[in-house]
């Protein structure tokens, strides 16, 4: 069983930097790619990043290329999303899942946390 939690939200002004943790307290963590995807109001959820359940491959959105970069510890059972250049467009609640293979399909991801609320100030 997959059981994932986010920190690290919150409130920052347009060109700083967050860093969001996602962890997993189950046993099968490393088996599972990772997904990062972001929800603002009255919006559809969308992707935000991906990564593969060795690391070796990582997706991104065109909107965060270049400012932000995933990355996951299987020993920790912990996947991170570093956000930085942040911009008021970037404000969402920002969830993790997980995935059998790293995509951008909202729907393959099976197992979800509750999400972090971050809000950039301009």
């Amino acid at each position: 069983q997959v059981q994932l939690v986010e920190s690290g939200g919150g409130l920052v002004q347009a060109g700083g930097s967050l860093r969001l943790s996602c962890a997993d307290s189950g046993r099968t963590f490393s088996s599972y790619a990772m997904g990062w995807f972001r929800q603002a109001p009255g919006k559809e959820r969308e992707f935000v990043a991906s990564i593969s359940w060795g690391g070796t491959r990582t997706f991104y959105a065109d909107s965060v290329k270049g400012r932000f970069t995933v990355s996951r510890d299987n020993a920790k059972n912990t996947v991170y999303l570093q956000m930085n250049s942040l911009k008021p467009e970037d404000t969402a609640v920002y969830y993790c899942a997980a995935a059998r293979y790293a995509t951008e399909a909202v729907h393959e991801y099976k197992y979800w946390g509750q999400g972090t609320q971050v809000t950039v100030s301009s």
